[in-house]
């Protein structure tokens, strides 16, 4: 049998924070098995938040000296991680955090310098797995669906509920998966209006009204024209949508409430028309599990059937795969594919950085 430890970390758009999970994997002649055996969640300071939000506007000079201290700080939040839990790792796997994404002008860049980061942790670093599939003309994203098949293929859908909503299942023998709205990303910057991080369980977005001139106005953007693969960067976010919220002139409450409904029908959207079969599983993971409100209304549009996981699931299943990706990575094996990204070719993506 072979075993893998790796401390899996993932920073998504929604900044709610570094996730970190130190994975077990191994592989027999059944397939692949995993066990999430610690995971932690570390709150963002406000400093960083600031940083990572604005970055995309800044100079080339203030860029590369954040990808220098990110990936620093990244490695010291893995060192104290490992030391308070005592573990033993094999080698890390950081997602890092995206500033730029545009696979039209064949470029992405996820801060958090490898090099750095090896270096403060004091382990092998694998990171930057995007870049090769840009490279080989692909969207780059989403990355998680090769962890999807491998791990979770008792479901038929996974969703995962994060800064993007983002969904991936079997279709034709082949693994399809894209982008499919914003999600916290617009949310928690709605609640904020109110003074609050995120809408806690939807409970104000429940309190508001459809407002449907604005719902029609986000179902008809041109995103949702187009065929997959396709995914979605903050800069479509900023362009495309932010502008239309802010031009409504309704309560955010309601804009929270429209907003839910726009991700709730998107999805329906994305899965009912693939149905060959009843009672298929969608299994939904990502902090947007949380919001109860939008999950019920996802319930009420799809039909399919619902699946709430564990929370270390929930809350780690990004982490892990992309822990699961890094295996892949040290084995040379393919962690990314055309059928989802629609590269010329399935790639082993990832760059690493080796114990100094």
């Amino acid at each position: 049998m072979q075993e893998y430890k790796v401390i899996g970390i993932m920073s998504g758009t929604s900044l709610d924070g570094v996730d970190l999970a130190y994975c077990y994997f191994s592989k027999d002649d059944s397939g692949w098995k995993f066990e999430i055996r610690n995971a932690e969640t570390i709150s963002y300071s406000k400093e960083w938040k600031e940083k990572l939000s604005t970055l995309h506007t800044k100079n080339a000079a203030t860029l590369a000296k954040s990808h220098s201290e990110y990936g620093r700080f990244l490695g010291e939040l893995v060192k104290k991680f490992s030391n308070e839990n005592k573990l033993s790792v094999d080698f890390v796997s950081s997602h890092g955090h995206t500033i730029f994404h545009q696979p039209q002008n064949k470029f992405t860049f996820q801060l958090g310098d490898g090099a750095a980061f090896s270096v403060a942790c004091g382990f092998p670093v694998v990171c930057d797995f995007r870049s090769k599939d840009v490279a080989a003309g692909g969207q780059g994203a989403p990355l998680v669906p090769i962890g999807d098949r491998l791990l979770f293929s008792d479901y038929e859908f996974c969703l995962n509920l994060g800064g993007i909503a983002n969904i991936s299942f079997e279709k034709n023998n082949e693994r399809i998966a894209f982008d499919i709205s914003p999600c916290n990303i617009i949310l928690n910057d709605l609640a904020l209006k109110l003074g609050k991080e995120f809408d806690d369980e939807g409970k104000t977005a429940s309190k508001g009204n459809v407002n449907e001139s604005l719902l029609m106005q986000l179902n008809e953007l041109n995103y949702y024209k187009k065929s997959f693969p396709k995914s979605l960067g903050r800069e479509d976010i900023d362009r495309d949508f932010f502008p239309i919220i802010k031009a409504s002139t309704i309560s955010v409450e309601d804009k929270l409430r429209t907003f839910c409904e726009h991700i709730a029908i998107q999805i329906a959207h994305s899965t009912n028309h693939q149905l060959l079969t009843s009672n298929l599983q969608l299994l939904i993971s990502g902090g947007g599990t949380f919001n109860t409100f939008l999950v019920s209304r996802i319930k009420e549009l799809c039909k399919t059937q619902v699946v709430i996981p564990e929370k270390k699931i929930i809350n780690y299943k990004e982490a892990l795969i992309f822990a699961f990706l890094a295996v892949l990575r040290m084995r040379g094996e393919v962690n990314c594919l055309k059928s989802v990204t629609g590269a010329l070719v399935d790639t082993v993506g990832g760059a690493m950085y080796l114990r100094y």
